[in-house]
């Protein structure tokens, strides 16, 4: 199966300009309508991914097997692919939106890319891990949590706005370029608004959080001692473990009480491009990662929540996800990732 990565930086610069002239030698509506036509009915899809190349490529290689459907995958970062299907418009190649988080997929829904998915789709999710237009849907689940060293520290906090505190001075690590903190902190913008928001992660660096490249060396970095805290999304905690061993590894996890910001359930979704021509093998696959058979992978490869109703991870101490204190919140509306990136430039972050 072709499955050519899209690298970020140039190489989604360079399609950025080449995507003007392409249109421009396009051809006339009626011959993109005969193009969309044949497609329609087609067996081949096109996935652009904001999931992990190494992560997802075994799954897509299931599903392919499973639909009958030739699979061809651009891999890359959720919100540069997501301004790569907007900047393509209605001559998008993509089929099927594969994103790393919702907030991709709410840009596109607001955008009116993405097409509403069939009735029977949507209802094995939860209404919480759906679009509010119906057009995108959750396939796996995590939850922001607080990693921390028992040998470092003896208290954990129950909530994100204790890291301020002169306790918690240099003991901190965070993941500030990082796809999900970002998405945390704009879902902390949509809970506690953009003043509060914006104090808090200038507390948070004033008091010396120290910042890390990924959530998985941040989890290191707790593990080592080298800071006493750190946040995270679950699974990274859980993919260790069951990589070393958990009498290898220092460093426990704590799901956050009482709906706090920190304990934020986002969820990598699906949306079938409406202009990509590709619908009916984009439903097939949609239907497909929330098979029992993807969501097992999901579960038990990946350590993520899976979310289609009926399955359920047979990960060892993973609390269920519906015994979660998360905060209440519209995933769609995680869309905002530039004003995110303003605020944490404006923190000083990043």
């Amino acid at each position: 199966m072709p499955r050519p990565s899209v690298r970020r930086g140039a190489a989604l610069a360079m399609s950025a300009l080449l995507l003007p002239v392409l249109a421009a030698c396009g051809g006339s509506q009626d011959d993109k309508k005969e193009k969309d036509a044949a497609k329609q009915g087609s067996d081949e899809l096109v996935i652009y991914s904001g999931r992990n190349e190494e992560l997802i490529d075994p799954i897509l290689d299931k599903l392919e097997k499973a639909t009958g459907t030739k699979v061809e995958v651009r891999y890359g970062d959720s919100a540069e692919l997501a301004a790569q299907i907007l900047e393509e418009g209605d001559r998008t190649k993509a089929g099927l939106f594969f994103s790393q988080d919702a907030g991709a997929l709410g840009a596109l829904s607001q955008a009116g890319m993405l097409s509403k998915l069939p009735q029977k789709s949507l209802d094995k999710v939860d209404a919480a891990f759906r679009g509010g237009q119906d057009d995108w849907v959750g396939v796996s689940g995590r939850s922001r949590v607080i990693a921390y060293n028992p040998e470092k520290t003896e208290k954990v906090p129950d909530s994100i706005h204790e890291l301020t505190k002169p306790e918690w001075k240099g003991k901190v690590g965070y993941a500030p370029t990082n796809a999900s903190f970002q998405a945390f902190v704009t879902g902390m913008r949509v809970l506690e608004g953009d003043e509060a928001t914006l104090k808090w992660l200038k507390a948070l660096k004033a008091n010396g959080a120290k910042p890390y490249a990924k959530n998985g060396v941040v989890l290191d970095a707790v593990d080592s001692g080298e800071v006493s805290v750190g946040l995270i999304n679950h699974y990274y905690w859980y993919e260790k473990v069951a990589e070393v061993g958990a009498d290898k590894v220092n460093a426990k996890i704590h799901f956050l009480p009482g709906g706090d910001s920190g304990a934020l359930i986002n969820a990598a979704g699906v949306g079938v491009l409406k202009d990509g021509g590709q619908t009916e093998a984009a439903e097939k696959a949609v239907d497909y990662l929330l098979s029992e058979d993807a969501q097992k992978y999901f579960a038990d490869v990946t350590k993520e929540y899976p979310l289609a109703a009926g399955v359920t991870s047979s990960v060892k101490d993973l609390p269920a996800l519906d015994s979660l204190d998360a905060p209440e919140i519209d995933l769609g509306k995680l869309e905002s990732l530039q004003e995110t990136l303003e605020m944490l430039k404006e923190a000083g972050m990043v």
